[in-house]
């Protein structure tokens, strides 16, 4: 039975980060999308990528663009693979979606937030 990928997320300024960890091969990070583009950065193992039915695989190192408003899906096809969504939040008419740098926690640790702490419409 294929888990939900383990999730890290992280913003400084308009930078948005989601880390997702695949322990086993089939673990999943279900569909989902972004208002702005972005590209993933698989730093390893590899992925198939669906996006809007269309699917691709990936192997590690490798930068993949995924367009804004796009629902995509990422499927592990190793064990150990670890994969970050990277958004550049640029324009918006939501001025939260910037985040002071200052109040991000000198610790990398601390910066760190959960699926939980960050609202469903930011991501």
């Amino acid at each position: 039975m294929a888990n939900e990928a383990k999730i890290k997320l992280a913003m400084v300024s308009n930078l948005w980060i989601k880390l997702m960890e695949f322990e086993s091969a089939g673990d999943i990070n279900h569909g989902h999308e972004h208002e702005f583009d972005h590209v993933t950065l698989l730093t390893k193992g590899s992925v198939e990528v669906d996006v809007d039915g269309v699917k691709s695989t990936f192997t590690a190192p490798q930068i993949i663009y995924i367009r804004k408003q796009m629902v995509h899906t990422m499927t592990a096809l190793e064990d150990g693979t670890i994969a970050s969504c990277i958004v550049a939040i640029r324009t918006s008419e939501r001025l939260e979606d910037i985040v002071d740098p200052d109040s991000v926690p000198v610790s990398t640790n601390a910066a760190y937030l959960t699926a939980a702490d960050i609202p469903v419409d930011l991501v």
